[in-house]
């Protein structure tokens, strides 16, 4: 158990229950045992695959004032569109206009501070006595809500409206009765009203457990005593990002990364951040990044605002506890019409590739500050995603078929990379084979790593990702978002190569072979048509000569490099 930094003690009495460190994890971990059984709760109960299979939901608990007091560990990216919610209902509904059994519904960006249409949040105030005291909340990424294509995102819409149904701050239930009008007509606007109605209702009975949990953390401490331990665990948050901050080096640190494209082609964009360090203050500013995009790749403020805390907390005390003690000592600007801060109505579906940009480019920033064995080569930061859509075969209706995809991580001081995973702001599963091939008239032709994707180095980078689907009947509409396939690409540091880029293929390995835009959309395929996907990999770290020959043998016996990468980057003869 790590030891809690120093902290201005409450004066002792019987009901305090965090006078000692003991006392301070016993009750953190009991909020996050909270949280944890929300999300297995969350998970197991739901419909669709993207849940079900690859827990696209984050889970939070908040107190009275809307600060947050606990998150679950699943998604970073989901703490801005939690908290941008949280702050919408309250500022939408008057204290003495929420009710015991009330339920909140919301996911615009601009109407009640979301990230995207998809994420739908979910809110349910936790009464003591007749009087608000927290509240439960959860978040779901939908297959589909509605708008142009199915899955609801593409990197070529212009604008929010196209985006699907959007939800500002509404009541979905009053005292326990659920608004079934409401509830009908948000599903009928998504292409699968049945799935997302299961869903729903599964959020709703997620928070009823979730509130049902902490009354009786309530019932059991005493109201006082965990309303104390609360703002005990807030302040203690506070007081150790504080000492990290303390021991950094004043001063300005800029990174800049790229995007391809702004979502419908043409110049790369600029991710641009300035890390500027004060006594008791770090200020992240986004000036000198790329203007409003065209397309559907700009970032809302309160997505910015998650990457920015998750990029803190990782990179300066991956133990601190997510809570609203974090938020305090840090500042964030970026100018209005710009990819990281965009006015009403552009599009934001496929915000998730700029947030890998921007936390990439804060690691980046970090780099002048932080000493070579806790900084990191850059990873994938992309976060593609690929969706296919077509007519359900035991059923009425459209299924959507949504997975976002890992690639390579990057190297570190003394480490290679992760190969195959999700990095920063994303952290969902991958979706089994068998349940793909299971649910939907898809198969599976090559699911693998790719070799000499991870940039060279002392420390090798990660490998990247190959998946190839094929349909295995007719209707079939496919649609991908990707980038890092032109531009921008994973940086090696201190010597370290570069990870290698993306690909889309159609009908890869045949005569029909077609290198696709990394942000096509509505691609009709016919039966037996494929699609292939190839992540990118991620930088490697130091000089290549610098690696073992036995780590060069290791990795060419595993094929995670090839005969003539052996040679080439490394110097080892036949």
């Amino acid at each position: 158990m790590n030891k809690p930094d120093s902290i201005e003690p409450r004066e002792a009495d019987s009901a305090s229950v965090l006078a000692d460190p003991i006392g301070m994890e016993v009750f953190c971990n009991r909020l996050l045992s909270i949280t944890e059984d929300m999300n297995n709760t969350l998970v197991r109960a739901s419909f669709s695959t993207n849940i079900k299979e690859r827990k696209d939901c984050s889970v939070a608990l908040f107190d009275a004032a809307g600060r947050l007091v606990a998150q679950g560990t699943q998604i970073p990216l989901h703490l801005g569109s939690l908290d941008g919610a949280m702050r919408a209902i309250l500022r939408t509904f008057a204290e003495d206009q929420i009710r015991d059994g009330d339920v909140f519904i919301c996911n615009d960006p601009y109407l009640a501070d979301g990230s995207h249409l998809p994420d739908i949040n979910i809110i349910t105030p936790v009464f003591w006595e007749g009087t608000l005291r927290f509240f439960a909340a959860n978040i779901a990424h939908h297959s589909d809500v509605g708008g142009a294509v199915p899955g609801s995102i593409a990197g070529g819409l212009k604008s929010i409206f196209e985006e699907g149904i959007r939800i500002p701050a509404c009541r979905l239930a009053r005292a326990g009765q659920t608004d079934e009008d409401l509830l009908r007509l948000i599903c009928a606007n998504t292409r699968d009203p049945e799935e997302r109605v299961l869903d729903l209702r599964v959020q709703m009975a997620t928070n009823r457990r979730g509130a049902a949990a902490v009354q009786g953390l309530i019932r059991q401490m005493g109201l006082q005593a965990v309303l104390r331990s609360v703002d005990d665990v807030i302040a203690y948050t506070r007081k150790r990002l504080l000492n990290r901050i303390a021991e950094l080096r004043p001063g300005s640190y800029t990174f800049r990364s790229d995007l391809d494209d702004d979502g419908m082609g043409g110049d790369p964009v600029p991710i641009q951040v300035t890390l500027t360090v004060g006594a008791d203050n770090l200020h992240f500013a986004f000036d000198g990044s790329g203007r409003q995009a065209r397309g559907a790749m700009n970032l809302p403020f309160n997505a910015l605002r998650a990457c920015v805390y998750y990029a803190v907390k990782a990179l300066l005390d991956p133990d601190l506890a997510p809570n609203a003690g974090l938020f305090d000592p840090i500042t964030l600007s970026a100018p209005v019409g710009t990819i990281t801060n965009p006015e009403h109505p552009a599009a934001v579906g496929a915000r998730s590739i700029t947030a890998q940009k921007v936390a990439g480019a804060i690691f980046g920033a970090f780099r002048g500050l932080l000493p070579p064995e806790k900084t990191m080569a850059s990873s994938n930061d992309c976060c593609p995603a690929i969706v296919f859509s077509g007519r359900w075969r035991e059923r009425a209706g459209h299924f959507v078929y949504l997975e976002t995809l890992g690639g390579g991580a990057g190297a570190r001081f003394d480490a290679d990379g992760m190969d195959a995973v999700h990095v920063h702001m994303t952290n969902t599963s991958n979706l089994p084979v068998e349940a793909l091939e299971n649910e939907y008239p898809l198969l599976m032709d090559e699911y693998a790593m790719i070799q000499d994707s991870g940039g060279a180095g002392r420390t090798r980078g990660g490998m990247g990702i190959a998946k190839q689907i094929r349909a295995v009947g007719p209707g079939i509409v496919f649609s991908a978002r990707s980038d890092s396939h032109t531009v921008g690409v994973a940086a090696g540091v201190d010597g370290g190569g570069d990870g290698r880029r993306a690909r889309l293929i159609r009908n890869f390995g045949t005569p029909q072979a077609e290198e696709l835009f990394s942000k096509t959309a509505n691609i009709a395929l016919a039966a037996g048509e494929s699609v292939r996907i190839e992540t990118p990999g991620a930088g490697g770290y130091g000089a290549p000569s610098e690696r073992s020959l036995a780590r060069v043998k290791q990795d060419l016996a595993d094929g995670k490099i090839s005969p003539h990468a052996a040679r080439a980057d490394y110097g080892l003869s036949a």
